[in-house]
């Protein structure tokens, strides 16, 4: 029963954090205009940062060891790299593109985590429902490639945070781990937003915008993933994070009135397909904590 509640903490846990993502993301392109990516990206982890340490007080149960404080760092340059490497591809190619082409991170983290064949069966609708949200790269409306190349590099930031996340939480607890992740991501992202954008970022305009984005886009569901991964397998993890496309090709057509053709609906039932074998069948697996060695 405990085992079960768990695996329900994990999927609501992911599942809030998709939401709350793409909520932030549809402010943070609002803020493009007027800060640019780089400007976006330094108020989002700036004030994520200062949000988290008032909440989680990491000061009081810090790193020991050289170990520790390495997977901590490393954690948060793959967090910082992935925020700042998204931002910059989805202002050159569509929001829901640019979350299929950086979900090849956490795609490769369950291909290669996979111990069960049948695990790869939904890797594989995962895989093909993300094809299927791609456009026709030969057409004349093809996708910027200095785009597409900034969304796979994302990917693979993805990819060491969910790894590297996994073996910070078994050190620590979800919400200092994320605090002191974020406040590296910030130590060298903040610098170059400030250098990039100027006095812009002080704005009256644009800071109650950044503190919003901060705390939907980093805040709340990079705490809420922690808490998933402590729950299931990163491979699990990674898998039932298909939805994310799903949600944003959703988002789309509720608030933007966006209209989906029937491949992009087809694409959706496959993600959620993958995501919800991934949830049924994670029973069998440990949970994340259990998996990681000190």
């Amino acid at each position: 029963m405990l085992l079960n509640r768990s695996i329900v903490v994990a999927i609501v846990s992911v599942v809030l954090a998709m939401i709350t993502i793409q909520s932030g993301a549809s402010v943070a392109k609002q803020l493009f205009p007027l800060i640019g990516p780089e400007g976006t990206t330094a108020l989002r982890l700036g004030f994520s940062a200062l949000v988290l340490w008032l909440v989680f007080r990491p000061w009081r149960s810090l790193p020991n060891t050289r170990r520790d404080w390495t997977a901590i760092v490393t954690y948060g340059v793959c967090l910082g790299g992935m925020n700042i490497l998204f931002y910059l591809a989805i202002a050159r190619i569509p929001l829901g593109i640019g979350v299929a082409l950086e979900f090849t991170g956490p795609l490769a983290v369950a291909l290669f985590s996979s111990r069960r064949k049948r695990d790869l069966i939904w890797v594989g609708f995962a895989i093909a429902g993300i094809l299927l949200l791609l456009p026709d790269m030969r057409g004349v409306d093809a996708l910027d490639p200095v785009g597409v190349v900034l969304a796979l590099a994302a990917g693979a930031c993805w990819a060491g945070y969910i790894l590297f996340g996994k073996r910070t939480n078994a050190q620590a607890s979800g919400g200092i781990t994320v605090a002191l992740g974020m406040t590296v991501a910030a130590a060298f992202l903040v610098p170059v937003g400030a250098i990039s954008q100027g006095m812009a970022l002080l704005s009256w305009e644009v800071l109650p915008l950044g503190l919003v984005v901060g705390i939907l886009s980093s805040a709340l569901p990079y705490s809420l993933e922690m808490v998933a991964l402590r729950n299931m397998t990163s491979q699990n993890f990674s898998v039932f994070m298909s939805m994310e496309p799903a949600i944003a090709a959703l988002a789309g057509f509720l608030i933007l009135a966006e209209l989906l053709t029937l491949w992009q609906w087809l694409a959706i039932a496959l993600v959620i397909m993958a995501s919800l074998g991934s949830s049924l069948t994670s029973s069998e697996a440990k949970p994340a904590s259990e998996e990681v060695t000190a």
